[in-house]
């Protein structure tokens, strides 16, 4: 009589998961700020991609944007350049993108935006600093500093983002706005106003002043930083 086959031996569990458990109790004991940018967008992609090893793709993203923000904040079809990156990565990745926008948001909702300068400068960084091409965007702000309304009035090209100063002085009156606070971005990385920005900025400050409405400030945002130029007395 034949003896039976020994039993084959337990299946091995992928390697990556592990990995994904001990990736989650890292972030679950030391949070977020002990862990590398690639290891935060291998917990975003664990979702999306649930049977493969995300490491390699998540350092290939972080490689070719630079940074877990600029991930992010790329365009879709960018995103969509990565091998391994189909439509349901983008998505997650944009609403990622999206609740941060809108938290950052809600810390300068129902303050005065001019004692929240810190929460201000983290909402334009979330908002602005990595878009891929330059917005102009306008915060509109009642009597008490609060915000009325925060709206792109215009996108460009890299290093361009065409402004009509009739046309903020237009939409504040819409809005009843006693004051604004202009925002833009520099692609380049680079905040340093140009000449351009500030003969814009001053144009719409002269525009405004007869409506009785405040150009607070004008700040350009940039991955490598941000300007105010307010703060270099450039208005």
């Amino acid at each position: 009589m034949e003896s039976a086959p020994p039993p084959a031996p337990p299946a091995e569990e992928p390697h990556y998961l592990g990995h994904r458990d001990r990736l989650r109790d890292k972030f679950a004991e030391a949070g977020g700020d002990a862990l590398p940018d690639y290891e935060l967008l291998e917990l975003l992609l664990f979702r999306a991609i649930p049977r493969r090893d995300v490491k390699p793709l998540a350092k290939a993203l972080i490689r070719r944007f630079g940074s877990l923000a600029e991930v992010l904040g790329a365009e879709r079809a960018r995103l969509l350049e990565v091998g391994g990156i189909g439509p349901g990565v983008v998505a997650d990745l944009k609403l990622v993108e999206a609740a941060g926008r809108r938290l950052a948001r809600g810390a300068i909702r129902e303050r005065d935006v001019l004692t929240s300068w810190s929460a201000l400068s983290e909402y334009l960084r979330a908002t602005m600093a990595f878009a891929p091409r330059e917005e102009f965007r306008i915060l509109f702000l009642d009597k008490r500093n609060h915000l009325i309304a925060d709206e792109v009035q215009g996108r460009g090209t890299v290093d361009h983002t065409p402004v009509y100063p009739r046309e903020v002085a237009r939409r504040a009156l819409e809005l009843s706005a006693t004051a604004i606070i202009l925002a833009h971005n520099h692609p380049s990385g680079d905040p340093k106003p140009s000449a351009a920005d500030v003969s814009m900025t001053r144009e719409i400050v002269s525009v405004l002043a007869p409506l009785n409405i405040v150009v607070h400030d004008h700040i350009i945002m940039a991955r490598n930083g941000h300007a105010s130029l307010k703060g270099l007395k450039l208005i």
